[in-house]
């Protein structure tokens, strides 16, 4: 147990009990739990990853109860223990929060979630005051950012997604909020926490760097017909030296997905169950938008009852629908020097995954007007397992709009087997001379 559960006021350098504040706050460390050791590996970060001193004060909030909002008694406490500080919320207990927290203000600051946090389901509130991401209509209950920020505590964070879930089904516009964004964070950690029905993706990584995210469980499955959709693991976007690693994720849509601009992202040690597979993208959705994702490496996953193993999607040179809230195409960039090395699977549609044609079921449409992206310097090795029989003999698909976009592509080392037996993949506009697999003409 940590933390305390009985009402202070705000004093600094003091505690000084009141009969309304939900705050206490403490000049020493004696209340910080010990941050988690996170040791990175077997494969490194591209970069160093910085270090984080110890903090020197503690600001324990308490729970208000009955649902009462804690959102401002959180937000004050980060100012009084920024720069330095702790802010803790304490094991058994459930904090309620139903106020937009912008937290990109933090420096060299921790965060210890030892209890449970639990985001109001005022679907109406959320819509019009959540933080707009601008990319794909992601919005955030909440934005972490700063420099030097650490989450921990073996606490939970719950987004209370059926309700989401519910009213998405009846309409695809809706703002769902992500339950975890990390924005615009500069050096941290976000570590050993349960991440709970979220209304869609999980966690958002934006213009953010050297940043790892280390035992994180992920899990949330609708209660009613209407299905917990886009419940992505992580996307990444416009972010650089990413770590995600030994974390068990149970979803509905990507384990992780790469967007737009992700550069030097080490992902490892992952168990994934349910997914769209750890993907490279969607890239190219929009006309004017030049989309880079470059040096990953993606190492020791279990995959399992999911679409994809490995994934890269690029939407085609013309516009498409994937649905009617997913659309797009025409836009440009690269995907360089993308790794895939040691994944299990097991009841996995496809083992391997490469499309230039996203979201156009008219291949014919796709191969007039081809993906304005590159791929290049792809290698993928070392996959075991089994397929599940939706695509039966076929065990990976592997398709280009058009050679000259596609280059240097290396498949090896699959030892995946469809359930009749075979290990077949379609090998449509690609080059051939690296792909140690058994191709067949698309």
């Amino acid at each position: 147990m940590f933390g305390a559960t009985i009402a202070f006021a705000w004093v600094c350098g003091a505690a000084t009990a009141a009969a309304t504040s939900g705050s206490l706050v403490l000049p020493r460390a004696e209340l910080i739990p010990e941050r988690p050791s996170i040791s990175v590996g077997p494969i490194p970060p591209y970069r160093p990853l910085p270090t984080s001193p110890a903090r020197n004060r503690t600001c324990v909030v308490s729970a208000k109860g009955n649902g009462t909002d804690d959102g401002p008694a959180i937000l004050e406490a980060f100012k009084s223990c920024n720069n330095g500080g702790a802010v803790v919320l304490s094991e058994d207990t459930t904090y309620t929060i139903g106020t937009a927290l912008d937290l990109t203000f933090l420096e060299h600051v921790d965060w210890v979630i030892g209890g449970t946090v639990l985001f109001t389901n005022d679907t109406d509130y959320w819509q019009a005051s959540g933080f707009n991401q601008t990319f794909q209509n992601a919005t955030t209950f909440f934005q972490l950012g700063g420099t030097d920020v650490n989450v921990y505590g073996g606490g939970t964070l719950d987004g209370q997604g059926q309700a989401w879930w519910d009213l998405y089904a009846s309409d695809i516009y809706i703002l769902r909020p992500i339950l975890f964004g990390t924005i615009g964070l500069h050096g941290g950690s976000i570590a050993n926490l349960n991440l709970r029905n979220s209304p869609q993706w999980y966690n958002i990584v934006a213009n953010s760097s050297d940043v790892v995210f280390s035992g994180i469980s992920i899990e949330g499955a609708s209660q009613s017909e209407n299905e917990a959709k886009n419940t992505d693991g992580w996307d990444t976007y416009r972010s650089s030296n990413v770590v995600i690693m030994d974390s068990v994720i149970n979803n509905g849509d990507d384990c992780v997905a790469f967007k737009p601009n992700s550069t030097g992202i080490v992902v490892q040690g992952l168990v994934c169950n349910g997914s769209h597979g750890i993907s490279v993208g969607s890239l190219g959705q929009y006309v004017g938008e030049v989309d880079i994702v470059e040096d990953v490496y993606v190492y020791n996953i279990s995959m399992s009852n999911a679409s994809d193993g490995a994934r890269i999607k690029v939407w085609p040179g013309s516009p498409a629908a994937l649905s009617g809230d997913l659309q797009g195409g025409g836009g440009s960039g690269s995907v360089n020097n993308i790794t895939y090395d040691t994944i299990t699977i097991s009841e996995v549609d496809y083992a391997v995954e490469i499309t230039q044609c996203y979201g156009q079921k008219n291949l014919t449409l796709c191969n007039e007007y081809p993906a304005n992206l590159t791929i290049s310097n792809i290698l993928i090795k070392n996959f075991s397992g089994t397929t599940s029989d939706k695509y039966d003999p076929l065990v990976g698909t592997l398709v280009c709009s058009s050679e000259a976009v596609c280059s240097n592509i290396t498949v090896q080392d699959i030892d995946v087997k469809s359930p009749s037996g075979t290990n077949e993949f379609e090998c449509t506009n690609i080059d051939e001379t690296n792909l140690k697999v058994n191709c067949t003409s698309g």
